[in-house]
């Protein structure tokens, strides 16, 4: 994708409030103009008293004209600035929304490789950093610019000369600004990869701290964190520090045009090249020209901020998704599912090999074979969690890039052994399968889920908030009510991704037969290890080194499949094992 410049990403992100900022920046300049005008007036007064002008109303228009524009000076700050802010604080919501919206809508392999503290970093802390330069500095970095501009060429018109004489200390303190720029990228992306390591380390510290402390690695583990503290700071400090010298110079030299314009001008004057009156308006105009320059420059470190970030987002933003329509070409007449020549790879890896296989409508299929063999790869496949490299999936006879993900979601249901639980009420977490049910379904769904019980034995039953990513819970305790979640939803397709691995037997046993019910006249798909829980299903598929190596019922494979019935034996032995325990 072709790198979009900063102004191009902000007004694409700002949408219909874009022209907040035009009428913005107008009236920033507005504002600002007001502010130098009057210095044409106050020279006007000073050059009638010069000339010993004592009639008074002679001075009433000058001071009109100064308290008008004093006036729309503020006026038109106050509009700049509220204009400014609406059209912020739109392009940030509008920021999130298109980055959030571009992670749900690619595939999972692509928003797992990015780091989850990275990710929360930018769309929270960094994006939020960029409110006060899109409500302040825009406008008053553009109004200043051409402010200074426009003062300079009235002063080129009153005196070629002085204008020349007014720019000396300018282009001193510019230089001096501009060396501060030098290696901005690299330093800038040193703390911004510091920043994200730190970020990291603080998450893994905190996430590990029950490991760190069984294991006794509390000071190994501070270590790294320190150390990482440290140079997310230390980054910062010596970036300042190499800019404190072109800094100071700047700031110094800048500002004070009458260092240049006094006695050069003063040359002029007592030569009789200048006018009086000339010389005043130039020597007050030039204490005008410099300070919109100066406000401008101020901001050039955060407007640089700005660029970096949203260029960040614009990469999030342009991640690649998956390939579906805006509208669904088709509907699936079942819940078929066929898997036509698909291969598919963790970036250069291939883990599956030209997968053929068919499942028909409310069969229930289990997948087995070794860890790694591929088994879930190809349900996330199913799921729509990725797209295959090559190859189709049919649902119903419909291509799976036919259907819009919308559609896709209603016909498939997804449950793995890690699911997800957000900080709200059990109530919440699992109405989230089907936003439109009322308490009452709810609670039909758990009893048929078998959850119902173990939920009222909670302090607040159903009202019990389940803690970050279902923390307060317990793994077989979050895993059953991400199955009744899924339940809830009554899609046509059940996948089941080792979805009983947290639960104990006697738990497990309950779940199995509350599934056996809830799933009646539905596709359910089965990934297990406990071979014993799948020995009834439809079909039983065996995936071993990324291919399908045999499929049948139970008994068949144990017949005709060596691999199956090693496993088998191995899972009758561990099975003994335990009774024997």
């Amino acid at each position: 994708m072709k790198k979009r410049g900063f102004l191009s990403i902000l007004l694409d992100y700002a949408g219909d409030k874009k022209k907040y900022y035009t009428v913005s920046i107008t009236a920033a300049i507005i504002s600002v103009a007001a502010g130098i005008i009057p210095f044409y007036f106050i020279a006007d007064i000073i050059t009638k008293l010069i000339d010993h002008n004592e009639v008074f109303n002679d001075y009433v228009f000058d001071i009109i004209m100064i308290l008008v524009l004093f006036l729309i000076k503020g006026l038109f700050h106050v509009l700049s600035t509220s204009l400014s802010h609406i059209a912020a604080f739109q392009t940030i919501k509008g920021v999130r929304k298109r980055a959030t919206d571009s992670l749900a809508l690619a595939s999972l392999g692509d928003v797992k490789s990015e780091n989850s503290g990275s990710l929360k970093n930018t769309l929270c802390e960094r994006i939020d950093s960029t409110e006060t330069t899109l409500a302040h500095i825009i406008p008053e970095v553009s109004s200043s610019v051409l402010c200074f501009l426009g003062t300079f060429v009235y002063l080129m018109i009153l005196d070629w000369r002085m204008g020349l004489f007014s720019l000396i200390p300018v282009v001193i303190g510019v230089i001096s600004y501009g060396t501060m720029t030098i290696g901005y990228e690299k330093y800038y992306k040193d703390c911004i990869e510091k920043t994200k390591v730190l970020n990291d380390t603080a998450v893994e510290y905190i996430n590990g701290i029950e490991v760190i402390k069984a294991f006794g690695k509390s000071e190994s583990s501070y270590e790294k964190f320190e150390k990482a503290a440290k140079e997310g700071a230390s980054c910062y400090v010596n970036w300042m520090r190499n800019c404190n010298i072109s800094f100071t110079a700047a700031m110094s030299v800048a500002p004070y045009t009458l260092l240049a314009i006094l006695p050069l001008g003063g040359i002029l004057f007592f030569n009789n090249l200048i006018p009086l009156n000339t010389f005043v308006i130039c020597v007050l105009m030039s204490i005008g020209l410099i300070s919109p320059l100066i406000n401008a420059m101020g901001h050039a470190d955060d407007i640089s901020k700005a660029q970096v970030i949203f260029k960040e987002i614009d990469r999030i933003v342009s991640i690649k998704r998956l390939s579906r329509p805006t509208v669904s070409k088709a509907q699936p007449k079942d819940s078929s599912i066929s898997i036509k020549d698909v291969s598919f790879g963790y970036k250069d890896e291939e883990v599956l090999h030209d997968i053929n296989l068919d499942i028909k409508a409310n069969s229930q299929v289990a997948f087995v074979g070794p860890s790694g063999a591929g088994k879930s790869t190809i349900a996330k496949l199913i799921a729509s969690l990725w797209d295959p490299n090559k190859g189709d999936i049919y649902i119903g006879g419909v291509n799976i890039k036919d259907l819009t993900l919308e559609d896709y979601n209603k016909y498939v249901s997804y449950v793995s052994q890690s699911n997800y639980l957000f900080n709200v009420s059990i109530m919440e977490n699992i109405r989230m399968g089907n936003l439109s049910a009322s308490d009452e379904e709810v609670i039909e769904i758990c009893k048929k889920c078998g959850v119902h019980d173990f939920i009222m034995n909670l302090e607040n039953g159903y009202d019990t908030v389940v803690g970050d990513s279902g923390s307060h819970l317990s793994g077989g305790e979050r895993q059953r009510i991400s199955i009744a979640r899924a339940m809830m939803k009554n899609s046509k397709i059940v996948i089941l991704d080792e979805a009983t691995a947290y639960t104990d037997p006697e738990n497990e046993s309950i779940i199995q037969k509350s599934l056996a019910e809830l799933v009646k006249d539905k596709t359910v798909i089965v990934i297990a290890h406990r071979l014993s829980t799948i020995i009834n299903s439809d079909d039983i598929i065996l995936v071993n080194n990324g291919v399908i190596e045999a499929h049948g019922k139970h008994k068949e494979l144990l017949a005709k499949s060596p691999l199956y019935k090693s496993m088998w034996n191995a899972h009758i032995q561990a099975k003994d094992g335990d009774i024997n325990d």
